[in-house]
């Protein structure tokens, strides 16, 4: 099922702030109470809305240093793909990974507190698996734009 109009203006105003109580989701779409709220329990229920979170502040939490890799494995095999998949999913660092296409095999974006945090995650967490050929990393100087919300 694909959301219609009133579904859609639900999920932007809960990608903006999912905070906002039912009531002033209500108030925003001109309808009652009840039907947003089914609304958006159907919504839940079928998956459109994943799950609720807090976007916290990363620089507040000394986390000022993102960093984007381009992983390369030794061999494209299935035991690598699934030991460095395995691996990335238990590092917190690691924001975001990527199975790519072209010259390398995975994207990372990574978080640390500063360039040393970071050879220190490189060393002891990527550097050291077998599977993993080369590690090209590139430091961000500056966010153009970062978010999280979908447009719809």
């Amino acid at each position: 099922m694909n959301p219609d109009a009133t579904d859609r203006t639900i999920l932007r105003l809960l990608q903006s702030n999912s905070q906002l109580t039912i009531k002033e989701i209500a108030s925003r779409i001109n309808l009652s109470i009840t039907p947003v709220h089914d609304r958006i329990r159907k919504l839940e229920r079928e998956g459109f809305i994943d799950r609720y979170v807090a976007l916290l502040n990363r620089r507040k939490l000394g986390k000022s240093l993102i960093v984007f890799c381009n992983v390369t494995l030794d061999k494209q095999r299935k035991e690598s793909f699934e030991e460095f998949n395995e691996t990335v999913a238990r590092l917190p660092e690691v924001l975001e990974c990527s199975v790519v296409s072209g010259n390398f095999d995975y994207l990372l974006k990574v978080v640390a507190d500063d360039v040393e945090g970071y050879n220190t995650f490189y060393q002891q967490n990527l550097s050291v698996l077998k599977s993993v050929l080369h590690i090209s990393s590139f430091f961000v100087m500056s966010e153009v734009k970062s978010t999280t919300e979908l447009p719809i």
